[in-house]
């Protein structure tokens, strides 16, 4: 039997806006809360608006750990959220990223917008090329990323995106489940496909 994946923190990208449905607010809460009945702690961008600041109250007002990590110039504007278990200022949004990967076990996306999207496509980016072997996951709150969940099949249908790449992109609408699956995943052999698709 495999060995599960050991997650003691989750990198958390999530808008920093509410959204339009009370669902996405709903669902970040959810999953601040499981996060905290597993012990495992919370790596995100910082902030204290939108949905990043939804599952931080959550997690720390569960006793949990909270990890905030924010570049100079938006912590100056007054949005770095101030309870948290501790609070990091880098120079750089590519500093932020590389420090929130290097925190965390695997990566989750909640509902977000152009940021959120970027910040998940990097990391399934990375897992692809072999730089991390991290699980990734969107928790599908009201179906938020069933569009993205479909573009991705079809990237696979045009040949753009080999099926086993696709399948690293984990997806639940319910917190529980999509952490059991994210602990659950076995990372991929990717050497082993890339002198493949070489050859």
């Amino acid at each position: 039997m495999r060995a599960m994946t050991t997650l003691r923190r989750i990198c958390v990208y999530a808008g920093s806006n509410g959204g339009a449905s009370p669902a996405y607010a709903a669902a970040a809460r959810a999953l601040g809360t499981e996060l905290t009945a597993r012990g495992i702690g919370l790596v995100y961008g910082g902030g204290h608006v939108g949905l990043m600041g939804e599952i931080a109250d959550a997690v720390m007002s569960g006793g949990g750990e909270a990890i905030g990590v924010m570049p100079e110039a938006l912590f100056d504007r007054e949005l770095g959220h101030r309870g948290l278990s501790e609070l990091r200022v880098v120079g750089s949004m590519h500093e932020r990223k590389a420090l929130m990967a290097e925190l965390a076990d695997g990566f989750v996306a909640l509902p977000g917008g152009i940021g959120t999207l970027e910040e998940l496509v990097e990391v399934m980016t990375w897992s692809q090329l072999g730089i991390h072997s991290k699980p990734c996951g969107v928790l599908d709150a009201a179906g938020f990323y069933a569009g993205l969940r479909g573009f991705l099949d079809h990237m696979v249908t045009e040949g753009f995106l080999h099926e086993r790449h696709r399948a690293g992109l984990l997806a639940d609408p319910e917190p529980g489940p999509l952490l059991d699956r994210l602990a659950a995943w076995e990372p991929p052999n990717v050497h082993k496909w890339l002198d493949l698709e070489r050859s």
